[in-house]
Protein backbone atom coordinates (compact mmCIF):
# COMPACT_ATOMS: atom_id res chain seq x y z
CA UNK A 1 0.00 0.00 0.00
CA UNK A 2 2.82 2.96 0.69
CA UNK A 3 4.65 1.98 -2.37
CA UNK A 4 1.39 2.89 -4.23
CA UNK A 5 0.79 5.57 -2.42
CA UNK A 6 4.73 6.63 -3.13
CA UNK A 7 4.39 5.88 -7.06
CA UNK A 8 1.18 7.89 -6.66
CA UNK A 9 2.86 11.04 -5.42
CA UNK A 10 5.81 10.64 -7.67
CA UNK A 11 3.26 10.65 -10.98
CA UNK A 12 1.50 13.76 -9.32
CA UNK A 13 4.84 15.35 -9.13
CA UNK A 14 5.93 14.67 -12.46
CA UNK A 15 2.60 15.50 -13.78
CA UNK A 16 2.70 18.82 -11.61
CA UNK A 17 5.99 19.47 -12.95
CA UNK A 18 5.38 19.31 -16.37
CA UNK A 19 2.31 21.31 -16.26
CA UNK A 20 4.47 23.65 -14.42
CA UNK A 21 6.97 24.06 -17.01
CA UNK A 22 4.85 24.46 -19.99
CA UNK A 23 2.66 27.41 -18.04
CA UNK A 24 6.08 28.92 -17.46
CA UNK A 25 7.17 28.56 -21.35
CA UNK A 26 7.94 32.04 -22.85
CA UNK A 27 5.01 32.81 -24.87
CA UNK A 28 5.89 34.60 -28.28
CA UNK A 29 3.23 37.03 -29.68
CA UNK A 30 1.80 35.22 -33.31
CA UNK A 31 2.77 36.13 -36.58
CA UNK A 32 -0.92 37.54 -37.62
CA UNK A 33 0.09 40.39 -35.18
CA UNK A 34 2.43 41.65 -37.48
CA UNK A 35 0.00 41.73 -40.07
CA UNK A 36 -1.26 45.16 -41.91
CA UNK A 37 1.55 47.34 -39.97
CA UNK A 38 2.37 50.11 -42.00
CA UNK A 39 5.76 52.71 -41.92
CA UNK A 40 6.03 54.02 -37.88
CA UNK A 41 4.48 57.34 -37.43
CA UNK A 42 7.39 59.26 -36.02
CA UNK A 43 5.76 61.46 -34.22
CA UNK A 44 3.15 59.40 -32.67
CA UNK A 45 6.17 57.12 -31.71
CA UNK A 46 7.96 60.31 -29.68
CA UNK A 47 4.61 61.20 -27.72
CA UNK A 48 4.41 57.02 -27.17
CA UNK A 49 8.35 57.64 -25.67
CA UNK A 50 7.60 60.71 -23.52
CA UNK A 51 4.09 59.35 -22.25
CA UNK A 52 6.18 56.29 -21.37
CA UNK A 53 8.92 58.42 -19.80
CA UNK A 54 11.39 56.10 -21.50
CA UNK A 55 14.79 58.74 -21.10
CA UNK A 56 14.16 58.77 -17.33
CA UNK A 57 15.74 54.69 -17.17
CA UNK A 58 17.41 54.70 -20.19
CA UNK A 59 18.97 57.68 -20.93
CA UNK A 60 22.70 58.84 -19.51
CA UNK A 61 21.90 61.42 -16.72
CA UNK A 62 23.98 64.15 -18.47
CA UNK A 63 22.02 63.72 -21.71
CA UNK A 64 18.53 63.57 -20.06
CA UNK A 65 18.98 66.61 -17.92
CA UNK A 66 19.52 68.84 -20.97
CA UNK A 67 16.39 69.73 -22.88
CA UNK A 68 18.08 70.28 -26.16
CA UNK A 69 19.62 67.48 -26.01
CA UNK A 70 19.15 64.49 -27.75
CA UNK A 71 18.64 61.22 -25.44
CA UNK A 72 21.41 58.62 -25.78
CA UNK A 73 19.40 55.84 -24.20
CA UNK A 74 23.13 54.53 -22.93
CA UNK A 75 21.27 52.16 -20.07
CA UNK A 76 23.36 51.50 -16.57
CA UNK A 77 21.50 52.62 -14.45
CA UNK A 78 20.74 50.31 -11.09
CA UNK A 79 17.46 49.36 -9.67
CA UNK A 80 18.19 47.83 -6.46
CA UNK A 81 15.06 45.24 -4.91
CA UNK A 82 13.90 42.66 -2.58
CA UNK A 83 14.86 40.30 -5.50
CA UNK A 84 18.25 41.50 -6.71
CA UNK A 85 19.82 44.50 -8.28
CA UNK A 86 18.50 44.95 -11.97
CA UNK A 87 20.73 46.86 -14.95
CA UNK A 88 18.77 48.80 -16.91
CA UNK A 89 19.80 48.24 -20.33
CA UNK A 90 21.41 50.44 -23.41
CA UNK A 91 18.60 50.17 -25.85
CA UNK A 92 19.67 52.65 -28.36
CA UNK A 93 20.41 51.99 -31.83
CA UNK A 94 23.55 51.08 -32.07
CA UNK A 95 24.64 47.21 -31.76
CA UNK A 96 25.11 47.46 -28.03
CA UNK A 97 21.30 48.66 -27.74
CA UNK A 98 18.91 47.55 -29.81
CA UNK A 99 20.27 48.24 -33.27
CA UNK A 100 20.49 44.47 -34.51
CA UNK A 101 17.04 43.73 -33.53
CA UNK A 102 13.92 43.25 -35.81
CA UNK A 103 10.73 44.82 -34.42
CA UNK A 104 9.48 41.71 -33.99
CA UNK A 105 11.89 41.16 -31.18
CA UNK A 106 10.98 44.77 -29.86
CA UNK A 107 7.20 43.61 -29.98
CA UNK A 108 8.08 40.58 -28.02
CA UNK A 109 9.93 42.39 -25.90
CA UNK A 110 7.50 44.91 -24.80
CA UNK A 111 4.08 43.15 -25.15
CA UNK A 112 5.38 39.53 -24.20
CA UNK A 113 8.22 40.38 -22.03
CA UNK A 114 10.63 37.71 -24.13
CA UNK A 115 13.98 38.47 -25.12
CA UNK A 116 15.29 37.77 -28.76
CA UNK A 117 17.00 34.77 -27.69
CA UNK A 118 13.48 33.21 -26.34
CA UNK A 119 14.57 33.69 -22.51
CA UNK A 120 11.96 35.31 -20.13
CA UNK A 121 12.95 38.95 -18.95
CA UNK A 122 12.85 40.12 -15.55
CA UNK A 123 9.88 41.99 -14.75
CA UNK A 124 11.64 45.16 -13.38
CA UNK A 125 11.42 45.67 -17.73
CA UNK A 126 7.47 46.87 -16.70
CA UNK A 127 6.19 44.54 -19.81
CA UNK A 128 3.04 43.64 -17.56
CA UNK A 129 1.91 47.17 -18.14
CA UNK A 130 3.16 47.57 -21.63
CA UNK A 131 1.50 44.09 -22.49
CA UNK A 132 -1.91 46.27 -22.98
CA UNK A 133 -0.14 48.76 -25.35
CA UNK A 134 -1.74 48.47 -28.95
CA UNK A 135 0.71 46.81 -31.47
CA UNK A 136 0.35 50.18 -33.73
CA UNK A 137 1.80 52.28 -30.69
CA UNK A 138 4.62 50.00 -30.23
CA UNK A 139 5.40 49.91 -34.29
CA UNK A 140 5.58 53.64 -33.64
CA UNK A 141 7.78 53.17 -31.04
CA UNK A 142 10.45 51.62 -32.56
CA UNK A 143 10.25 53.96 -35.26
CA UNK A 144 11.17 56.29 -33.39
CA UNK A 145 13.67 54.97 -30.99
CA UNK A 146 15.89 54.28 -34.39
CA UNK A 147 16.05 58.02 -34.85
CA UNK A 148 18.23 58.08 -31.77
CA UNK A 149 21.80 57.85 -31.54
CA UNK A 150 23.79 54.96 -30.88
CA UNK A 151 25.79 53.84 -27.59
CA UNK A 152 28.12 51.43 -26.99
CA UNK A 153 27.57 51.08 -23.57
CA UNK A 154 27.26 47.54 -22.23
CA UNK A 155 25.32 47.37 -19.42
CA UNK A 156 26.29 44.90 -16.34
CA UNK A 157 24.61 41.85 -16.18
CA UNK A 158 22.04 41.55 -13.34
CA UNK A 159 22.75 40.34 -9.98
CA UNK A 160 20.32 38.20 -9.14
CA UNK A 161 20.39 35.09 -6.39
CA UNK A 162 19.34 31.56 -6.78
CA UNK A 163 15.76 30.92 -7.16
CA UNK A 164 15.41 34.50 -8.68
CA UNK A 165 17.82 33.56 -11.52
CA UNK A 166 16.06 30.46 -12.50
CA UNK A 167 15.04 31.91 -15.84
CA UNK A 168 12.17 29.65 -16.13
CA UNK A 169 10.33 30.52 -12.87
CA UNK A 170 9.38 33.94 -14.79
CA UNK A 171 7.04 32.63 -16.34
CA UNK A 172 5.07 31.18 -13.60
CA UNK A 173 4.82 34.85 -12.80
CA UNK A 174 3.80 36.22 -15.63
CA UNK A 175 0.42 33.88 -15.50
CA UNK A 176 0.29 34.82 -12.00
CA UNK A 177 0.28 38.49 -12.79
CA UNK A 178 0.66 39.71 -16.62
CA UNK A 179 -3.19 41.52 -17.09
CA UNK A 180 -5.95 39.71 -18.86
CA UNK A 181 -7.70 43.25 -19.26
CA UNK A 182 -7.71 46.98 -17.47
CA UNK A 183 -6.99 47.47 -14.03
CA UNK A 184 -10.48 49.22 -13.17
CA UNK A 185 -13.82 50.02 -15.16
CA UNK A 186 -14.77 52.94 -16.75
CA UNK A 187 -17.45 53.98 -19.09
CA UNK A 188 -16.08 52.36 -22.50
CA UNK A 189 -18.36 55.21 -24.48
CA UNK A 190 -16.38 57.65 -22.88
CA UNK A 191 -13.32 58.35 -25.20
CA UNK A 192 -11.64 60.78 -22.92
CA UNK A 193 -11.43 58.44 -19.66
CA UNK A 194 -10.28 55.42 -22.52
CA UNK A 195 -7.57 57.42 -23.56
CA UNK A 196 -6.69 58.45 -19.97
CA UNK A 197 -6.84 54.89 -18.92
CA UNK A 198 -4.45 53.77 -22.01
CA UNK A 199 -1.83 56.58 -20.99
CA UNK A 200 -1.74 55.64 -17.10
CA UNK A 201 -2.24 51.74 -17.49
CA UNK A 202 -0.29 50.77 -20.53
CA UNK A 203 2.04 53.26 -21.78
CA UNK A 204 3.03 55.36 -18.45
CA UNK A 205 2.84 52.16 -16.33
CA UNK A 206 1.89 54.81 -13.45
CA UNK A 207 0.87 51.52 -11.20
CA UNK A 208 4.20 49.93 -11.29
CA UNK A 209 5.45 52.60 -8.75
CA UNK A 210 1.92 53.92 -7.32
CA UNK A 211 0.62 50.61 -6.79
CA UNK A 212 1.75 48.13 -3.86
CA UNK A 213 2.96 45.05 -4.38
CA UNK A 214 2.55 41.67 -2.75
CA UNK A 215 5.68 38.89 -1.49
CA UNK A 216 6.26 38.04 -5.10
CA UNK A 217 5.85 41.53 -6.66
CA UNK A 218 2.92 41.69 -8.13
CA UNK A 219 0.92 44.23 -8.14
CA UNK A 220 -2.26 44.36 -5.24
CA UNK A 221 -4.57 45.17 -8.14
CA UNK A 222 -7.25 45.91 -5.57
CA UNK A 223 -5.16 49.00 -4.60
CA UNK A 224 -4.62 50.31 -8.16
CA UNK A 225 -2.70 53.60 -7.36
CA UNK A 226 -3.07 53.76 -3.72
CA UNK A 227 0.44 54.24 -2.93
CA UNK A 228 4.01 52.02 -1.94
CA UNK A 229 7.12 51.98 -1.12
CA UNK A 230 9.68 54.04 -3.42
CA UNK A 231 11.49 51.50 -5.73
CA UNK A 232 14.78 53.37 -4.39
CA UNK A 233 14.13 52.61 -1.22
CA UNK A 234 13.39 56.36 0.09
CA UNK A 235 10.13 57.32 1.29
CA UNK A 236 6.93 56.67 -0.63
CA UNK A 237 5.06 56.94 -3.74
CA UNK A 238 2.12 58.55 -2.86
CA UNK A 239 -1.33 57.51 -3.21
CA UNK A 240 -3.04 59.42 -6.42
CA UNK A 241 -6.44 58.21 -6.15
CA UNK A 242 -9.36 60.31 -5.87
CA UNK A 243 -9.06 59.60 -1.67
CA UNK A 244 -5.01 60.06 -1.48
CA UNK A 245 -2.46 63.27 -2.02
CA UNK A 246 -4.42 64.53 -4.92
CA UNK A 247 -8.18 64.53 -3.11
CA UNK A 248 -8.37 68.60 -3.16
CA UNK A 249 -7.00 68.67 -6.50
CA UNK A 250 -9.71 69.71 -9.46
CA UNK A 251 -8.86 67.86 -12.54
CA UNK A 252 -7.89 71.05 -14.18
CA UNK A 253 -5.04 71.36 -10.83
CA UNK A 254 -3.95 67.77 -12.27
CA UNK A 255 -3.48 69.03 -15.79
CA UNK A 256 -1.84 72.14 -14.92
CA UNK A 257 1.11 69.90 -12.73
CA UNK A 258 1.61 67.85 -15.65
CA UNK A 259 2.29 70.79 -18.14
CA UNK A 260 4.00 73.11 -15.49
CA UNK A 261 5.64 71.40 -12.44
CA UNK A 262 3.42 73.59 -10.05
CA UNK A 263 0.59 72.20 -7.41
CA UNK A 264 -2.32 74.36 -6.65
CA UNK A 265 -0.05 75.79 -3.70
CA UNK A 266 2.64 76.67 -5.56
CA UNK A 267 5.00 73.90 -4.91
CA UNK A 268 7.01 72.63 -7.20
CA UNK A 269 7.34 68.67 -8.53
CA UNK A 270 10.38 66.55 -7.26
CA UNK A 271 12.08 63.52 -6.93
CA UNK A 272 11.55 60.89 -9.23
CA UNK A 273 8.82 62.71 -10.76
CA UNK A 274 10.04 65.36 -12.28
CA UNK A 275 11.57 63.21 -15.22
CA UNK A 276 7.90 62.38 -15.28
CA UNK A 277 6.61 65.58 -15.45
CA UNK A 278 9.03 66.65 -18.12
CA UNK A 279 7.38 64.16 -20.21
CA UNK A 280 4.12 64.97 -19.43
CA UNK A 281 4.73 68.36 -20.46
CA UNK A 282 5.66 67.64 -24.17
CA UNK A 283 2.15 66.17 -24.54
CA UNK A 284 -0.95 67.24 -26.27
CA UNK A 285 -2.84 69.10 -23.43
CA UNK A 286 -5.77 66.46 -24.29
CA UNK A 287 -3.98 63.97 -23.42
CA UNK A 288 -2.43 65.86 -20.02
CA UNK A 289 -6.82 65.85 -19.25
CA UNK A 290 -7.16 62.70 -20.53
CA UNK A 291 -4.64 61.70 -17.91
CA UNK A 292 -6.55 63.85 -15.35
CA UNK A 293 -9.93 62.63 -15.89
CA UNK A 294 -9.01 58.74 -15.85
CA UNK A 295 -7.39 59.89 -11.93
CA UNK A 296 -10.36 61.49 -10.79
CA UNK A 297 -12.79 58.73 -11.77
CA UNK A 298 -10.74 55.45 -10.28
CA UNK A 299 -11.94 53.89 -7.12
CA UNK A 300 -10.84 55.69 -4.27
CA UNK A 301 -8.32 53.89 -1.56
Amino acid sequence: MLTRIVVALVILAAALGTTLWAIAAPDRLPETAFEALGEPDLANGELIFNAGNCASCHGASEESEADDAAVVLTGGHAIESDFGTFHVPNISSGPEGIGDWSFENFANAMLRGVAPDGSNYYPAFPYASYSMMDIGDVNDLWGYLRTLPASDNEAPPHEVSFPFNVNRAIGIWKYLYMPDGAYVSIDPNDMVLRRGQYLVEAVGHCGECHTPRDMLGGLEADQWLAGAPNPSGQGTIPNITPAGSVADWSADDLAYFFESGFTPDFDSVGGSMVAVQRGLATLPASDREAISAYLKAIPEH
